[in-house]
């Protein structure tokens, strides 16, 4: 089996400069990331396979491009990061964090694509769901254990509406626990049927307010979220965090006119999560695992199951039958458990529709 990797890449260079001058920034920041956590170049540059001097050489001439220092070499105390040099590692993460989801997708509908001019193709699973990091530890397994997947990053509702016109063999998607968890439900309904479908646990996970560091806004629930101090950062429009953020606004009175940022939006959890370390927003909602890896304070709202939609009748024949045997596998289940605000008691457990809507 082959894959195709798509990644992300830019360029920095002076004004005027084309493409192929300036600074390999893939580089410069995998180097610059090496000597923030080892506190030295020359350790960073062992680490990576270099030698001192072409690690230096590539230092200076990004620091001569900028015209800035890159890296403080302190007598006794070894190498720190100037803030430039920081705010290029966070670039690298929000580019990372923005693109990654779709660049995936399209690798996988290019695998595919070219997979069907081959041979006796193989039949992949087709896989629709919002971008998350337990489904991202799923297509890690599936690639181990040479499941062949199409994969389609795309809203909880996008996704289930994919389902009912055939169009994938999973669908994923989120339900508030609690207060919210009948009206959530309902909209989903309209895709779902009991006779037709079952839903696949996956996971529960947390989901809260990110806010910067120490929470300098003093940023307590929902509320705040009209104060005129507060920016914040949106997801997507048919998007399940999105439907949550409606759902907690309502129950505040709180109109979206009211706040500031609401029209914008970004792809993914790490994303929205990327956009608040940079300082460009103060708060926004998404799981706790974006928010610990970006370094972040975590206020949480509630607790969600995140599902897989499915055809009942494909469920006994492959590739399901073996997707499911993944899901319930230890080595899946410990890999969700390890994520920040995951559960994984209850992942890989079939259910009726009625079952999982009606508690």
């Amino acid at each position: 089996m082959w894959h195709i990797r798509i990644r992300p890449q830019w360029h920095i260079g002076a004004a005027g400069d084309d493409a192929g001058s300036g600074v390999d920034t893939t580089a410069l920041i995998t180097l610059l990331a090496a000597v923030q956590e080892t506190g030295a170049i020359a350790q960073a540059a062992r680490s990576l396979g270099q030698s001192y001097r072409h690690a230096w050489g590539q230092i200076k001439a990004a620091e001569a491009l900028f015209g800035h220092p890159l890296v403080v070499a302190g007598r006794g105390r070894g190498s720190t990061l100037s803030p430039l040099a920081e705010k290029l590692i966070w670039a690298q993460r929000r580019v990372s964090a923005r693109l990654s989801p779709m660049l995936e997708s399209l690798a996988s509908e290019l695998e595919n694509e070219i997979e069907r001019t081959l041979p006796r193709a193989p039949s992949a699973l087709r896989l629709h769901a919002s971008h998350g990091f337990a489904v991202a530890a799923l297509l890690e397994h599936l690639e181990a254990g040479k499941v062949p997947v199409e994969l389609r990053y795309r809203n909880s509702f996008e996704s289930v509406a994919a389902l009912a016109r055939g169009e994938c063999d999973m669908a994923g998607f989120h339900v508030p626990i609690g207060e919210f968890e009948a009206a959530a439900a309902q909209r989903y309904r309209r895709w779902l049927r009991d006779d037709e479908h079952r839903v696949v646990h996956l996971a529960v996970r947390a989901q809260g307010l990110f806010v910067a560091p120490g929470n300098p806004k003093n940023i307590r629930s929902l509320a705040d979220l009209g104060r005129p101090d507060v920016r914040f950062v949106n997801r997507p429009e048919g998007s399940g965090t999105r439907m949550l953020t409606e759902l907690l606004l309502d129950r505040q009175q709180l109109a979206r006119s009211a706040v500031r940022g609401w029209d914008s939006a970004e792809f993914t959890h790490a994303a929205v999560a990327a956009y608040i370390a940079s300082g460009m927003a103060d708060v926004g909602v998404g799981v706790q695992t974006a928010a610990q890896r970006f370094g972040l304070t975590f206020l949480p709202l509630l607790r969600e199951r995140y599902f897989f939609a499915v055809n009942a009748q494909a469920l006994e024949a492959s590739p399901l039958r073996e997707v499911v045997a993944l899901l319930r596998s230890p080595g899946y289940r410990s890999a969700v458990a390890a994520l920040a605000g995951y559960e994984a008691g209850e992942t890989g457990r079939v259910l009726t529709v009625r079952e999982a809507f009606e508690r």
